[in-house]
């Protein structure tokens, strides 16, 4: 392999906000490999603020998939265009599509770039041999790792597997004027997908146990969307005591902020969880129909997986999962039998969320 000298990279993880969030790592070991390079980056559009204020990038490019959806057929082809023109025009000497799907493909294909990355399209026989380099299955390895795939097929070494994000003096300040105590225990009891929340019973029962046997001050975060926001609701009412409940005040960099802030973090398999783990914040997370050894709470201080189990209560680092060891766990689906209530979150052992928490509370 000749040796590399690019000016311009172009890395593309069009998915949802914890995805973009993990590719964080490939970002900076590109720019200590190429130190010169200038790295952009083209996400969909509210996933965004996992990569802005990141330093080693150049510039984000930002797809706005319901704006493009929501056009007739024709300026729909016509916005397309357009996008794909512009990352052409930009000249890059190496594309990295992270994930599968055609539209990064097809992006690979019209840039034009020298070297391309990506994985090998079978469906589509038009964009099978796109690629200069194809990157592996994921196998049983977590996500973080796959999308270190590229550094591998280009023989380049790996220098860090830390998960970053980054944020204003401005929204620290915010933050610090919304918190009314110092010490506390973060718990986000939601994700966008439903079927990934745990009992409503017994997250109450969780924040009850921090709050009233711990002492412990509690404060909850979700995102300021209904859906959230009346699950919150539903959780509160549950509640015998009163968490300071933050709940769609906060944006995506603020509520990594206030993390940051926590002794340790309680949530389920979501963003906020991949932001606790990047912030360093011990991880207490639930986990359903997704697989840890995919989605689990990435320690930054270790260079290896500690998910090495397809389910069951696992750990890496200071992070911990909870989920059942039963067979059809993880199953990859949106609930049991297309109710998008998974069973294998609504019946919890309680004593052993308890001794976890103990454990982390210290």
């Amino acid at each position: 392999m000749q040796k590399l000298n690019p000016n311009r990279i172009l890395i593309m993880k069009f998915r949802n906000i914890g995805d973009v969030l993990l590719i964080t790592p490939l970002i900076s070991n590109l720019k200590h490999h190429f130190p010169n390079a200038l790295i952009d980056i083209a996400v969909n559009k509210g996933t965004e603020e996992m990569v802005t204020l990141n330093p080693h990038i150049n510039d984000i490019i930002i797809y706005d998939r319901a704006k493009i959806k929501s056009m007739s057929i024709l300026k729909r082809i016509l916005e397309e265009i357009k996008f794909g023109l512009n990352v052409r025009a930009k000249k890059y000497d190496i594309v990295i599509n992270t994930t599968k799907g055609d539209r990064g493909t097809q992006l690979s294909l019209l840039s034009n770039a020298n070297i391309k990355i990506g994985y090998k399209n079978l469906k589509n026989r038009l964009l099978k041999n796109v690629f200069t380099y194809n990157l592996p299955n994921q196998e049983l390895r977590h996500t973080l790792e796959t999308n270190l795939d590229a550094l591998r097929v280009l023989n380049l070494s790996i220098q860090t597997k830390k998960v970053e994000i980054f944020w204003s003096e401005e929204d620290e300040k915010k933050v610090h004027n919304m918190l009314t105590c110092k010490e506390f225990i973060h718990i986000h009891p939601v994700s966008r997908w439903l079927f990934k929340c745990i009992n409503d019973q017994t997250m109450a029962n969780i924040i009850d146990f921090c709050k009233i046997e711990l002492n412990k001050e509690v404060v909850l975060s979700a995102a300021p969307i209904k859906e959230e926001l009346d699950k919150i609701d539903s959780i509160l009412k549950l509640c015998k005591s009163n968490p300071l409940n933050l709940s769609g005040k906060l944006t995506l960099k603020q509520t990594a902020i206030l993390n940051k802030k926590a002794n340790f973090f309680i949530g389920v398999d979501t963003a906020i969880m991949h932001i606790s783990a990047a912030n360093n914040t011990p991880a207490l997370a639930f986990f359903g129909p997704s697989g840890a050894d995919h989605w689990g709470p990435w320690d930054n201080e270790l260079m290896k997986s500690g998910y090495r189990t397809r389910r069951g209560n696992r750990s890496m680092g200071k992070h911990r999962v909870i989920q059942e060891n039963w067979d059809c766990v993880p199953c990859g689906q949106d609930g049991c039998n297309g109710s998008k209530i998974s069973d294998c979150l609504m019946n919890l052992n309680m004593d052993i969320i308890k001794n976890q928490i103990r454990q982390m509370n210290g």
